[in-house]
Protein backbone atom coordinates (compact mmCIF):
# COMPACT_ATOMS: atom_id res chain seq x y z
CA UNK A 1 0.00 0.00 0.00
CA UNK A 2 0.95 3.33 -0.31
CA UNK A 3 -0.52 7.12 0.05
CA UNK A 4 0.80 10.28 -1.31
CA UNK A 5 2.13 13.06 0.42
CA UNK A 6 0.22 15.83 -0.86
CA UNK A 7 -1.47 17.62 1.99
CA UNK A 8 -4.57 17.88 0.07
CA UNK A 9 -4.91 14.15 -0.28
CA UNK A 10 -3.62 13.33 3.08
CA UNK A 11 -6.54 15.89 4.57
CA UNK A 12 -9.15 13.53 2.13
CA UNK A 13 -7.63 10.34 2.71
CA UNK A 14 -7.39 11.30 7.15
CA UNK A 15 -11.86 10.38 6.64
CA UNK A 16 -10.83 7.06 5.63
CA UNK A 17 -8.38 6.47 8.81
CA UNK A 18 -9.24 2.27 8.02
CA UNK A 19 -8.26 2.25 4.25
CA UNK A 20 -5.47 -0.57 4.29
CA UNK A 21 -7.17 -2.72 6.83
CA UNK A 22 -10.13 -2.52 4.05
CA UNK A 23 -7.99 -2.18 0.59
CA UNK A 24 -5.14 -3.46 1.69
CA UNK A 25 -5.06 -7.35 1.32
CA UNK A 26 -8.02 -7.53 -1.00
CA UNK A 27 -7.92 -9.81 -4.08
CA UNK A 28 -8.85 -6.73 -6.45
CA UNK A 29 -7.03 -3.58 -7.28
CA UNK A 30 -7.86 -0.46 -5.63
CA UNK A 31 -6.72 3.00 -6.18
CA UNK A 32 -8.08 6.91 -5.15
CA UNK A 33 -7.03 9.54 -8.51
CA UNK A 34 -7.21 13.08 -8.05
CA UNK A 35 -8.58 15.74 -10.63
CA UNK A 36 -5.42 15.72 -12.40
CA UNK A 37 -5.97 11.74 -12.72
CA UNK A 38 -2.52 11.23 -10.24
CA UNK A 39 -2.36 8.54 -8.23
CA UNK A 40 -3.11 9.23 -4.26
CA UNK A 41 -3.33 5.86 -3.15
CA UNK A 42 -2.95 2.43 -4.58
CA UNK A 43 -3.27 -1.36 -2.73
CA UNK A 44 -0.84 -3.73 -3.20
CA UNK A 45 -3.28 -5.80 -5.97
CA UNK A 46 -3.41 -2.56 -8.18
CA UNK A 47 0.51 -1.90 -8.23
CA UNK A 48 0.82 -5.80 -9.35
CA UNK A 49 -1.74 -5.59 -11.61
CA UNK A 50 0.01 -2.14 -12.96
CA UNK A 51 3.61 -3.87 -13.31
CA UNK A 52 4.67 -1.20 -10.96
CA UNK A 53 5.64 -0.55 -7.02
CA UNK A 54 3.12 0.84 -5.25
CA UNK A 55 5.30 3.99 -4.09
CA UNK A 56 6.15 4.74 -7.90
CA UNK A 57 2.36 5.55 -8.67
CA UNK A 58 2.66 8.20 -6.09
CA UNK A 59 2.17 11.91 -7.52
CA UNK A 60 2.15 10.67 -10.84
CA UNK A 61 -0.59 10.43 -13.65
CA UNK A 62 -2.33 7.79 -15.19
CA UNK A 63 -0.58 7.85 -18.36
CA UNK A 64 2.99 8.84 -16.55
CA UNK A 65 2.43 4.90 -15.05
CA UNK A 66 1.37 3.26 -18.06
CA UNK A 67 0.33 5.34 -20.96
CA UNK A 68 -1.04 1.50 -22.82
CA UNK A 69 -3.59 1.52 -19.59
CA UNK A 70 -4.32 5.35 -20.14
CA UNK A 71 -5.54 4.76 -23.45
CA UNK A 72 -8.76 3.23 -21.93
CA UNK A 73 -9.19 3.93 -18.45
CA UNK A 74 -8.84 8.08 -18.72
CA UNK A 75 -11.95 8.69 -20.45
CA UNK A 76 -13.99 6.53 -17.76
CA UNK A 77 -12.09 8.73 -15.13
CA UNK A 78 -12.77 12.10 -16.87
CA UNK A 79 -16.61 11.01 -17.02
CA UNK A 80 -16.59 10.04 -13.16
CA UNK A 81 -14.63 13.18 -11.76
CA UNK A 82 -16.16 15.95 -14.32
CA UNK A 83 -19.66 14.53 -15.14
CA UNK A 84 -19.99 12.49 -11.84
CA UNK A 85 -20.74 9.54 -13.51
CA UNK A 86 -20.26 5.77 -11.92
CA UNK A 87 -19.27 2.82 -14.22
CA UNK A 88 -19.97 -0.70 -12.74
CA UNK A 89 -18.27 -3.70 -13.91
CA UNK A 90 -17.68 -2.46 -17.23
CA UNK A 91 -15.02 -5.30 -18.98
CA UNK A 92 -12.36 -4.06 -20.96
CA UNK A 93 -9.58 -5.79 -22.79
CA UNK A 94 -5.78 -4.59 -22.86
CA UNK A 95 -2.92 -5.43 -25.65
CA UNK A 96 0.44 -4.16 -24.29
CA UNK A 97 3.00 -4.60 -26.84
CA UNK A 98 5.46 -7.15 -25.86
CA UNK A 99 3.32 -9.36 -23.98
CA UNK A 100 1.49 -11.87 -26.34
CA UNK A 101 -1.23 -12.22 -23.36
CA UNK A 102 -4.28 -10.03 -23.91
CA UNK A 103 -5.70 -8.87 -20.52
CA UNK A 104 -9.25 -8.65 -19.26
CA UNK A 105 -9.85 -6.56 -16.39
CA UNK A 106 -13.65 -5.69 -14.91
CA UNK A 107 -13.61 -1.78 -13.88
CA UNK A 108 -15.64 0.16 -11.69
CA UNK A 109 -15.37 3.76 -11.25
CA UNK A 110 -17.43 5.82 -8.90
CA UNK A 111 -17.30 10.08 -8.00
CA UNK A 112 -15.89 10.36 -4.40
CA UNK A 113 -17.72 13.85 -2.74
CA UNK A 114 -16.76 16.75 -0.40
CA UNK A 115 -19.09 17.77 1.52
CA UNK A 116 -20.56 20.44 -0.56
CA UNK A 117 -21.24 17.51 -3.08
CA UNK A 118 -17.96 18.39 -5.21
CA UNK A 119 -16.51 15.32 -6.46
CA UNK A 120 -12.53 16.04 -6.20
CA UNK A 121 -11.27 11.94 -6.19
CA UNK A 122 -12.28 8.94 -8.15
CA UNK A 123 -12.10 5.57 -6.69
CA UNK A 124 -11.21 3.24 -9.38
CA UNK A 125 -11.39 -0.31 -8.50
CA UNK A 126 -10.08 -3.33 -11.03
CA UNK A 127 -10.52 -7.13 -10.93
CA UNK A 128 -8.09 -9.14 -13.34
CA UNK A 129 -10.24 -11.91 -15.07
CA UNK A 130 -7.91 -12.57 -17.44
CA UNK A 131 -7.28 -16.17 -16.06
CA UNK A 132 -11.18 -16.70 -16.12
CA UNK A 133 -11.46 -15.77 -19.59
CA UNK A 134 -8.74 -17.94 -20.55
CA UNK A 135 -10.68 -20.52 -19.03
CA UNK A 136 -13.78 -19.96 -20.37
CA UNK A 137 -12.70 -19.92 -24.28
CA UNK A 138 -10.48 -23.41 -23.28
CA UNK A 139 -14.26 -24.76 -22.28
CA UNK A 140 -15.65 -22.87 -25.46
CA UNK A 141 -13.17 -24.73 -27.27
CA UNK A 142 -13.43 -28.05 -25.47
CA UNK A 143 -17.03 -28.12 -26.16
CA UNK A 144 -16.65 -27.38 -29.94
CA UNK A 145 -14.23 -29.86 -30.51
CA UNK A 146 -16.64 -32.09 -28.55
CA UNK A 147 -19.46 -31.40 -30.15
CA UNK A 148 -17.48 -31.83 -33.96
CA UNK A 149 -16.41 -35.50 -33.37
CA UNK A 150 -19.93 -36.25 -32.19
CA UNK A 151 -21.02 -34.96 -35.05
CA UNK A 152 -18.39 -36.53 -36.84
CA UNK A 153 -19.38 -40.26 -35.46
CA UNK A 154 -23.32 -39.61 -35.91
CA UNK A 155 -22.62 -39.48 -39.46
CA UNK A 156 -21.69 -42.96 -39.47
CA UNK A 157 -25.17 -43.99 -37.64
CA UNK A 158 -26.81 -45.80 -40.69
CA UNK A 159 -24.01 -45.29 -43.31
CA UNK A 160 -24.35 -47.43 -46.80
CA UNK A 161 -21.46 -49.52 -47.06
CA UNK A 162 -21.04 -48.65 -49.97
CA UNK A 163 -20.90 -45.24 -49.07
CA UNK A 164 -18.00 -46.31 -45.84
CA UNK A 165 -14.64 -45.27 -47.52
CA UNK A 166 -16.12 -42.04 -48.66
CA UNK A 167 -17.24 -40.93 -45.53
CA UNK A 168 -14.23 -42.13 -44.27
CA UNK A 169 -12.14 -40.25 -46.29
CA UNK A 170 -14.22 -37.23 -45.98
CA UNK A 171 -14.19 -37.45 -41.98
CA UNK A 172 -10.53 -37.42 -42.05
CA UNK A 173 -10.35 -34.28 -44.15
CA UNK A 174 -12.52 -32.48 -41.55
CA UNK A 175 -10.46 -33.71 -39.10
CA UNK A 176 -6.97 -32.33 -40.31
CA UNK A 177 -8.99 -29.28 -40.95
CA UNK A 178 -10.18 -28.84 -37.74
CA UNK A 179 -7.97 -29.91 -35.39
CA UNK A 180 -4.88 -28.00 -37.21
CA UNK A 181 -2.96 -31.03 -38.55
CA UNK A 182 -1.62 -31.85 -41.51
CA UNK A 183 -2.26 -35.60 -42.18
CA UNK A 184 -4.13 -38.08 -40.69
CA UNK A 185 -4.05 -41.90 -41.85
CA UNK A 186 -5.84 -45.30 -40.84
CA UNK A 187 -3.69 -48.52 -41.14
CA UNK A 188 -4.63 -52.21 -40.98
CA UNK A 189 -2.55 -54.89 -40.06
CA UNK A 190 -1.53 -57.27 -42.67
CA UNK A 191 -2.59 -60.76 -42.83
CA UNK A 192 0.33 -62.24 -40.60
CA UNK A 193 0.53 -59.32 -39.03
CA UNK A 194 4.09 -58.15 -39.32
CA UNK A 195 3.31 -55.14 -41.00
CA UNK A 196 0.47 -52.11 -40.70
CA UNK A 197 -0.63 -51.10 -44.40
CA UNK A 198 -2.68 -48.00 -45.66
CA UNK A 199 -6.25 -47.82 -46.03
CA UNK A 200 -7.26 -44.39 -46.25
CA UNK A 201 -5.23 -41.22 -45.66
CA UNK A 202 -5.65 -37.43 -46.27
CA UNK A 203 -2.99 -34.66 -46.04
CA UNK A 204 -3.00 -30.92 -46.52
CA UNK A 205 -1.97 -29.65 -50.17
CA UNK A 206 1.99 -30.27 -50.90
CA UNK A 207 2.19 -32.86 -47.38
CA UNK A 208 3.99 -35.78 -48.56
CA UNK A 209 2.23 -38.73 -48.20
CA UNK A 210 2.65 -41.99 -46.44
CA UNK A 211 3.93 -45.07 -47.76
CA UNK A 212 1.83 -47.64 -48.14
CA UNK A 213 3.04 -50.06 -45.83
CA UNK A 214 5.16 -49.74 -43.02
CA UNK A 215 7.52 -53.18 -42.46
CA UNK A 216 10.64 -52.43 -41.19
CA UNK A 217 10.23 -48.63 -40.86
CA UNK A 218 8.80 -48.54 -37.36
CA UNK A 219 9.46 -51.41 -35.55
CA UNK A 220 8.88 -50.27 -32.23
CA UNK A 221 5.84 -48.72 -33.09
CA UNK A 222 4.03 -51.60 -34.43
CA UNK A 223 4.90 -53.68 -31.70
CA UNK A 224 3.13 -50.95 -29.14
CA UNK A 225 0.44 -51.06 -31.87
CA UNK A 226 0.54 -54.88 -31.33
CA UNK A 227 -0.26 -54.60 -27.83
CA UNK A 228 -2.85 -51.96 -28.23
CA UNK A 229 -0.50 -49.16 -26.66
CA UNK A 230 -0.94 -45.78 -28.48
CA UNK A 231 1.95 -43.70 -28.31
CA UNK A 232 2.21 -39.35 -28.38
CA UNK A 233 5.22 -38.17 -29.48
CA UNK A 234 5.52 -34.11 -28.94
CA UNK A 235 8.66 -33.67 -30.25
CA UNK A 236 10.43 -36.14 -32.53
CA UNK A 237 14.20 -34.91 -31.87
CA UNK A 238 13.38 -35.81 -28.24
CA UNK A 239 12.92 -39.24 -29.16
CA UNK A 240 15.90 -41.80 -27.15
CA UNK A 241 18.46 -43.38 -29.40
CA UNK A 242 16.30 -46.59 -29.30
CA UNK A 243 13.38 -45.06 -31.47
CA UNK A 244 16.25 -44.18 -33.98
CA UNK A 245 14.59 -46.02 -37.12
CA UNK A 246 11.24 -44.37 -35.89
CA UNK A 247 13.15 -40.49 -35.99
CA UNK A 248 14.31 -41.44 -39.28
CA UNK A 249 10.95 -42.22 -41.09
CA UNK A 250 9.91 -38.82 -39.41
CA UNK A 251 12.97 -37.64 -41.22
CA UNK A 252 11.88 -39.27 -44.35
CA UNK A 253 8.37 -38.35 -43.95
CA UNK A 254 9.80 -34.47 -44.35
CA UNK A 255 10.31 -33.58 -41.28
CA UNK A 256 7.38 -34.69 -39.06
CA UNK A 257 7.29 -32.74 -35.71
CA UNK A 258 4.73 -34.27 -33.57
CA UNK A 259 3.19 -37.84 -34.33
CA UNK A 260 0.52 -39.53 -32.74
CA UNK A 261 -1.06 -43.44 -33.11
CA UNK A 262 -3.77 -44.60 -31.58
CA UNK A 263 -4.59 -49.17 -32.25
CA UNK A 264 -8.27 -50.07 -32.53
CA UNK A 265 -9.88 -53.00 -31.52
CA UNK A 266 -12.96 -55.01 -33.06
CA UNK A 267 -14.33 -57.70 -31.02
CA UNK A 268 -11.61 -57.46 -28.73
CA UNK A 269 -8.83 -58.02 -31.66
CA UNK A 270 -6.57 -54.95 -32.43
CA UNK A 271 -7.33 -54.29 -36.11
CA UNK A 272 -5.01 -51.38 -36.91
CA UNK A 273 -4.59 -47.92 -36.12
CA UNK A 274 -5.02 -44.17 -36.93
CA UNK A 275 -2.13 -41.22 -37.15
CA UNK A 276 -2.15 -38.02 -36.45
CA UNK A 277 1.02 -36.16 -37.49
CA UNK A 278 2.40 -32.00 -37.64
CA UNK A 279 4.60 -31.00 -39.88
CA UNK A 280 4.49 -27.03 -38.96
CA UNK A 281 4.17 -26.40 -35.07
CA UNK A 282 4.81 -29.37 -31.92
CA UNK A 283 1.51 -30.37 -30.98
CA UNK A 284 0.28 -31.38 -26.86
CA UNK A 285 -1.46 -34.50 -27.14
CA UNK A 286 -3.61 -34.09 -24.30
CA UNK A 287 -5.63 -36.68 -22.88
CA UNK A 288 -9.13 -35.89 -23.44
CA UNK A 289 -8.61 -35.16 -26.37
CA UNK A 290 -6.38 -38.23 -26.81
CA UNK A 291 -9.57 -39.91 -26.05
CA UNK A 292 -12.50 -38.19 -28.16
CA UNK A 293 -10.08 -39.57 -31.11
CA UNK A 294 -10.03 -43.34 -30.09
CA UNK A 295 -13.69 -43.27 -29.92
CA UNK A 296 -14.18 -41.84 -32.92
CA UNK A 297 -11.55 -44.24 -34.80
CA UNK A 298 -13.70 -46.73 -32.66
CA UNK A 299 -16.73 -45.63 -35.38
CA UNK A 300 -14.54 -45.90 -37.88
CA UNK A 301 -13.05 -49.09 -37.42
CA UNK A 302 -16.40 -50.33 -36.59
CA UNK A 303 -17.99 -48.92 -39.54
CA UNK A 304 -14.85 -50.80 -42.11
CA UNK A 305 -15.41 -54.04 -39.76
CA UNK A 306 -19.14 -53.56 -40.78
CA UNK A 307 -17.91 -53.14 -44.68
CA UNK A 308 -16.42 -56.09 -44.59
CA UNK A 309 -18.48 -58.49 -43.09
CA UNK A 310 -21.27 -57.16 -45.60
CA UNK A 311 -18.96 -58.00 -48.54
CA UNK A 312 -18.77 -61.77 -46.31
CA UNK A 313 -22.35 -61.67 -46.25
CA UNK A 314 -22.60 -60.33 -49.94
CA UNK A 315 -20.60 -63.14 -50.89
CA UNK A 316 -22.64 -66.18 -48.93
CA UNK A 317 -25.79 -64.24 -50.91
CA UNK A 318 -24.05 -65.39 -53.88
CA UNK A 319 -23.91 -68.70 -52.55
CA UNK A 320 -27.35 -68.77 -51.12
CA UNK A 321 -28.94 -67.70 -54.64
CA UNK A 322 -26.91 -70.69 -56.45
CA UNK A 323 -28.08 -73.20 -53.99
CA UNK A 324 -31.74 -71.75 -54.07
CA UNK A 325 -31.98 -71.94 -58.30
CA UNK A 326 -30.79 -75.67 -57.83
CA UNK A 327 -33.02 -76.37 -55.29
CA UNK A 328 -35.91 -74.21 -56.14
CA UNK A 329 -37.87 -77.23 -57.29
CA UNK A 330 -37.66 -78.76 -53.53
CA UNK A 331 -39.69 -75.39 -52.58
CA UNK A 332 -36.40 -74.82 -50.14
CA UNK A 333 -36.78 -71.36 -48.73
CA UNK A 334 -33.46 -70.06 -47.54
CA UNK A 335 -34.38 -66.78 -45.86
CA UNK A 336 -33.11 -67.94 -42.36
CA UNK A 337 -29.57 -68.20 -43.79
CA UNK A 338 -29.09 -64.46 -45.24
CA UNK A 339 -30.87 -63.13 -42.60
CA UNK A 340 -29.49 -65.00 -39.46
CA UNK A 341 -27.23 -61.53 -38.60
CA UNK A 342 -30.32 -59.37 -37.74
CA UNK A 343 -31.53 -61.62 -35.27
CA UNK A 344 -31.45 -60.97 -31.65
CA UNK A 345 -33.00 -63.15 -28.95
CA UNK A 346 -35.73 -60.53 -27.96
CA UNK A 347 -36.11 -57.84 -30.76
CA UNK A 348 -38.67 -59.39 -32.98
CA UNK A 349 -39.39 -57.98 -36.05
CA UNK A 350 -38.48 -57.95 -39.84
CA UNK A 351 -39.07 -54.08 -40.90
CA UNK A 352 -36.74 -51.58 -42.33
CA UNK A 353 -36.96 -49.89 -39.29
CA UNK A 354 -36.03 -52.10 -36.68
CA UNK A 355 -33.40 -53.83 -39.09
CA UNK A 356 -31.22 -50.75 -38.71
CA UNK A 357 -31.89 -50.58 -35.11
CA UNK A 358 -30.02 -54.15 -34.74
CA UNK A 359 -27.62 -53.03 -37.35
CA UNK A 360 -26.61 -49.99 -34.96
CA UNK A 361 -26.97 -52.64 -31.86
CA UNK A 362 -23.99 -54.87 -34.09
CA UNK A 363 -21.96 -52.05 -34.82
CA UNK A 364 -21.43 -50.54 -30.86
CA UNK A 365 -22.24 -53.39 -29.13
CA UNK A 366 -17.99 -54.66 -29.37
CA UNK A 367 -17.21 -51.51 -28.18
CA UNK A 368 -17.15 -49.53 -24.69
CA UNK A 369 -18.95 -46.13 -26.34
CA UNK A 370 -21.04 -44.10 -24.26
CA UNK A 371 -25.04 -44.77 -26.14
CA UNK A 372 -27.81 -42.94 -26.20
CA UNK A 373 -31.59 -44.73 -26.57
CA UNK A 374 -34.00 -42.09 -28.03
CA UNK A 375 -37.66 -42.91 -28.86
CA UNK A 376 -41.34 -42.73 -26.89
CA UNK A 377 -42.53 -44.32 -24.08
CA UNK A 378 -43.22 -47.86 -24.63
CA UNK A 379 -40.76 -48.30 -27.66
CA UNK A 380 -38.71 -51.18 -25.51
CA UNK A 381 -35.58 -48.88 -24.74
CA UNK A 382 -34.10 -51.42 -22.11
CA UNK A 383 -34.86 -53.83 -24.10
CA UNK A 384 -32.27 -52.29 -27.07
CA UNK A 385 -29.70 -51.69 -23.89
CA UNK A 386 -29.59 -55.26 -23.26
CA UNK A 387 -29.30 -56.38 -26.14
CA UNK A 388 -26.04 -54.16 -26.74
CA UNK A 389 -25.25 -55.01 -22.85
CA UNK A 390 -25.92 -59.00 -24.16
CA UNK A 391 -23.43 -58.93 -27.17
CA UNK A 392 -21.02 -56.77 -25.65
CA UNK A 393 -17.60 -57.83 -23.66
CA UNK A 394 -19.37 -57.15 -20.32
CA UNK A 395 -22.10 -59.50 -20.59
CA UNK A 396 -20.93 -61.89 -17.95
CA UNK A 397 -21.50 -59.48 -15.59
CA UNK A 398 -25.87 -58.35 -15.06
CA UNK A 399 -26.39 -55.05 -16.48
CA UNK A 400 -27.16 -52.09 -13.16
CA UNK A 401 -30.68 -50.45 -14.09
CA UNK A 402 -31.57 -47.19 -12.78
CA UNK A 403 -34.86 -45.29 -13.58
CA UNK A 404 -33.89 -41.56 -12.59
CA UNK A 405 -37.67 -40.35 -12.93
CA UNK A 406 -38.64 -43.45 -10.30
CA UNK A 407 -35.80 -42.11 -7.41
CA UNK A 408 -36.89 -39.13 -4.98
CA UNK A 409 -34.48 -36.60 -5.72
CA UNK A 410 -33.23 -36.21 -2.34
CA UNK A 411 -31.73 -39.80 -2.26
CA UNK A 412 -30.85 -40.11 -5.69
CA UNK A 413 -27.06 -39.10 -5.56
CA UNK A 414 -27.24 -41.94 -2.56
CA UNK A 415 -28.60 -44.52 -4.97
CA UNK A 416 -26.30 -43.69 -7.74
CA UNK A 417 -23.08 -43.51 -5.89
CA UNK A 418 -23.86 -45.16 -2.63
CA UNK A 419 -23.35 -43.06 1.04
CA UNK A 420 -21.36 -44.03 4.31
CA UNK A 421 -22.96 -44.19 7.72
CA UNK A 422 -24.19 -41.49 8.62
CA UNK A 423 -24.32 -39.09 6.04
CA UNK A 424 -27.83 -38.45 6.19
CA UNK A 425 -30.78 -38.89 8.44
CA UNK A 426 -31.50 -42.33 8.04
CA UNK A 427 -28.21 -43.81 6.06
CA UNK A 428 -27.86 -46.30 9.01
CA UNK A 429 -25.13 -48.51 7.51
CA UNK A 430 -22.97 -47.35 4.54
CA UNK A 431 -24.21 -48.62 1.13
CA UNK A 432 -22.68 -49.57 -1.87
CA UNK A 433 -24.30 -47.26 -5.11
CA UNK A 434 -25.36 -48.29 -8.39
CA UNK A 435 -21.92 -47.39 -10.55
CA UNK A 436 -19.80 -49.19 -7.94
CA UNK A 437 -22.33 -52.36 -8.35
CA UNK A 438 -22.05 -51.81 -11.93
CA UNK A 439 -18.23 -51.87 -11.87
CA UNK A 440 -16.63 -53.86 -15.14
CA UNK A 441 -20.23 -54.14 -16.47
CA UNK A 442 -23.22 -51.94 -17.99
CA UNK A 443 -25.06 -49.22 -15.92
CA UNK A 444 -28.31 -48.22 -18.05
CA UNK A 445 -29.64 -44.63 -16.85
CA UNK A 446 -33.50 -44.41 -18.24
CA UNK A 447 -34.88 -41.31 -18.51
CA UNK A 448 -31.23 -39.57 -17.91
CA UNK A 449 -33.31 -35.96 -18.90
CA UNK A 450 -35.07 -35.81 -15.37
CA UNK A 451 -31.74 -36.89 -13.38
CA UNK A 452 -31.17 -33.29 -11.63
CA UNK A 453 -29.01 -30.51 -12.87
CA UNK A 454 -27.00 -30.49 -9.70
CA UNK A 455 -25.61 -34.08 -10.10
CA UNK A 456 -25.28 -33.70 -14.19
CA UNK A 457 -21.31 -32.58 -13.05
CA UNK A 458 -20.76 -35.51 -10.84
CA UNK A 459 -22.23 -38.17 -13.82
CA UNK A 460 -20.06 -36.26 -16.63
CA UNK A 461 -16.80 -36.68 -14.14
CA UNK A 462 -17.66 -40.59 -14.08
CA UNK A 463 -17.94 -41.00 -17.43
CA UNK A 464 -14.56 -39.00 -18.07
CA UNK A 465 -12.50 -39.87 -15.08
CA UNK A 466 -14.19 -43.38 -14.22
CA UNK A 467 -14.25 -42.30 -10.54
CA UNK A 468 -16.67 -40.88 -8.03
CA UNK A 469 -16.95 -40.09 -3.98
CA UNK A 470 -19.61 -41.73 -1.91
CA UNK A 471 -21.93 -39.63 0.14
CA UNK A 472 -20.00 -38.50 2.98
CA UNK A 473 -16.60 -39.48 2.10
CA UNK A 474 -13.95 -37.52 -0.03
CA UNK A 475 -12.11 -40.84 -0.77
CA UNK A 476 -12.29 -41.29 -5.10
CA UNK A 477 -13.92 -44.98 -5.69
CA UNK A 478 -12.79 -46.22 -9.02
CA UNK A 479 -15.22 -47.26 -11.56
CA UNK A 480 -14.95 -48.98 -14.91
CA UNK A 481 -18.71 -48.83 -16.14
CA UNK A 482 -20.26 -48.45 -20.49
CA UNK A 483 -22.94 -46.32 -19.53
CA UNK A 484 -26.16 -46.41 -21.51
CA UNK A 485 -28.32 -43.77 -21.39
CA UNK A 486 -32.06 -43.34 -22.61
CA UNK A 487 -34.81 -40.70 -22.81
CA UNK A 488 -38.29 -40.00 -24.28
CA UNK A 489 -37.58 -35.98 -24.53
CA UNK A 490 -35.44 -33.43 -26.02
CA UNK A 491 -32.36 -33.18 -24.52
CA UNK A 492 -31.26 -30.78 -27.31
CA UNK A 493 -34.44 -29.02 -25.87
CA UNK A 494 -33.55 -28.72 -22.25
CA UNK A 495 -29.63 -27.64 -22.59
CA UNK A 496 -31.55 -24.66 -24.62
CA UNK A 497 -33.49 -24.29 -21.57
CA UNK A 498 -30.96 -24.59 -19.08
CA UNK A 499 -32.48 -28.03 -17.80
CA UNK A 500 -29.93 -30.50 -18.72
CA UNK A 501 -25.91 -30.03 -19.46
CA UNK A 502 -24.41 -29.18 -22.85
CA UNK A 503 -20.72 -30.64 -21.61
CA UNK A 504 -22.97 -33.91 -20.38
CA UNK A 505 -24.66 -34.22 -23.70
CA UNK A 506 -21.98 -34.43 -25.78
CA UNK A 507 -20.21 -37.06 -23.62
CA UNK A 508 -23.59 -39.14 -23.73
CA UNK A 509 -24.36 -38.20 -27.45
CA UNK A 510 -21.23 -40.31 -28.95
CA UNK A 511 -23.65 -42.81 -30.53
CA UNK A 512 -27.37 -42.66 -30.37
CA UNK A 513 -29.96 -44.99 -31.35
CA UNK A 514 -33.41 -43.75 -32.46
CA UNK A 515 -36.04 -46.52 -31.23
CA UNK A 516 -39.24 -46.08 -34.05
CA UNK A 517 -42.33 -45.84 -32.83
CA UNK A 518 -44.92 -49.14 -33.64
CA UNK A 519 -47.04 -47.13 -35.92
CA UNK A 520 -43.79 -46.78 -37.98
CA UNK A 521 -42.99 -50.89 -37.77
CA UNK A 522 -46.32 -52.13 -38.68
CA UNK A 523 -45.42 -55.30 -40.73
CA UNK A 524 -44.31 -56.04 -37.48
CA UNK A 525 -47.13 -56.43 -35.23
CA UNK A 526 -48.54 -59.54 -36.45
CA UNK A 527 -44.72 -61.24 -35.44
CA UNK A 528 -45.35 -59.60 -32.35
CA UNK A 529 -48.55 -60.71 -31.56
CA UNK A 530 -48.01 -63.84 -32.06
CA UNK A 531 -44.68 -64.02 -29.47
CA UNK A 532 -46.79 -62.40 -27.07
CA UNK A 533 -49.54 -65.12 -27.64
CA UNK A 534 -47.15 -67.74 -27.24
CA UNK A 535 -45.73 -66.42 -24.22
CA UNK A 536 -49.05 -65.74 -22.41
CA UNK A 537 -50.42 -68.81 -23.49
CA UNK A 538 -47.94 -70.57 -21.02
CA UNK A 539 -49.08 -68.05 -18.34
CA UNK A 540 -52.77 -68.69 -18.52
CA UNK A 541 -52.38 -72.20 -19.89
CA UNK A 542 -54.55 -71.60 -22.92
CA UNK A 543 -53.85 -72.81 -26.98
CA UNK A 544 -54.70 -69.99 -29.18
CA UNK A 545 -54.61 -71.10 -33.22
CA UNK A 546 -56.41 -68.40 -34.51
CA UNK A 547 -56.35 -64.72 -34.99
CA UNK A 548 -59.41 -63.31 -37.12
CA UNK A 549 -57.75 -61.28 -39.99
CA UNK A 550 -59.63 -58.40 -39.48
CA UNK A 551 -58.87 -58.27 -36.44
CA UNK A 552 -55.28 -58.48 -37.12
CA UNK A 553 -55.21 -55.68 -40.27
CA UNK A 554 -57.02 -53.32 -37.34
CA UNK A 555 -54.35 -53.99 -34.67
CA UNK A 556 -51.65 -52.49 -38.02
CA UNK A 557 -53.94 -49.63 -38.98
CA UNK A 558 -54.11 -48.52 -35.23
CA UNK A 559 -51.65 -45.62 -34.50
CA UNK A 560 -50.34 -47.20 -30.87
CA UNK A 561 -49.90 -44.57 -28.62
CA UNK A 562 -48.31 -46.33 -26.11
CA UNK A 563 -46.44 -48.30 -28.57
CA UNK A 564 -45.49 -52.18 -27.40
CA UNK A 565 -46.52 -51.63 -23.61
CA UNK A 566 -49.90 -50.65 -25.28
CA UNK A 567 -50.20 -53.91 -27.65
CA UNK A 568 -48.59 -55.85 -25.06
CA UNK A 569 -51.91 -54.95 -22.41
CA UNK A 570 -54.16 -55.64 -25.49
CA UNK A 571 -53.00 -58.82 -26.31
CA UNK A 572 -52.81 -60.03 -22.05
CA UNK A 573 -56.37 -58.61 -22.11
CA UNK A 574 -57.43 -60.52 -24.98
CA UNK A 575 -56.05 -63.95 -23.77
CA UNK A 576 -58.07 -63.79 -20.59
CA UNK A 577 -61.12 -62.91 -22.44
CA UNK A 578 -60.50 -65.67 -25.47
CA UNK A 579 -62.03 -69.19 -24.42
CA UNK A 580 -61.37 -71.48 -27.59
CA UNK A 581 -58.65 -71.62 -29.90
CA UNK A 582 -59.46 -67.87 -31.37
CA UNK A 583 -58.07 -64.98 -30.17
CA UNK A 584 -60.87 -62.25 -29.15
CA UNK A 585 -59.50 -59.20 -29.64
CA UNK A 586 -61.16 -55.62 -28.66
CA UNK A 587 -62.19 -53.14 -31.31
CA UNK A 588 -59.40 -49.94 -31.03
CA UNK A 589 -61.07 -46.94 -31.49
CA UNK A 590 -58.86 -44.15 -33.71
Amino acid sequence: MALSSDPAAEFFLGKFSNLEQLFGQAQFGVSIIDCDLRYIYVNDRMASINGVPPKEHLGKTVREVDRFVALVVEPLLNRTIHEDHSFVDLEIRLSKPGDPQEKSWLICSYPLKESDGSVTRCGLVVQDITEQKLRQSLQTERLQVEAFLSNLSSAFINVPVSEVDRKIEKALQKVVNFLGFERSSIWHFTPDRSSLRITHSYALPGVKPPPTELMNLIPIWIEMIQLGESFRVSDVEELSDKFWREKQYCKDQGGIKSIMFIPASVGGTIVGAITFVSYSVKKEWPDELTQRLRLLWEVFANALERKRADQKIQNALAEIRQLKDRLEAENVYLRDQIDVEYKHEEIIGKSEAIRNVLQQIQQVAPTDSTVLILGETGTGKELIARAIHNAGQRKARAMIKVNCAALPAALIEAELFGHEKGAYTGAVSSQIGRFEAANGSTIFLDEIGELPLELQSKLLRVIQEGQFERLGNSKPVKADVRVIAATNVSLKQAVKEGKFREDLYYRLNVFPIFVPPLRDRQEDIPLLVWAMVEEFSKVFGKTIERIPRKNMEIMERYLWPGNIRELRNLVERAMILSNGGTLVVDILDG
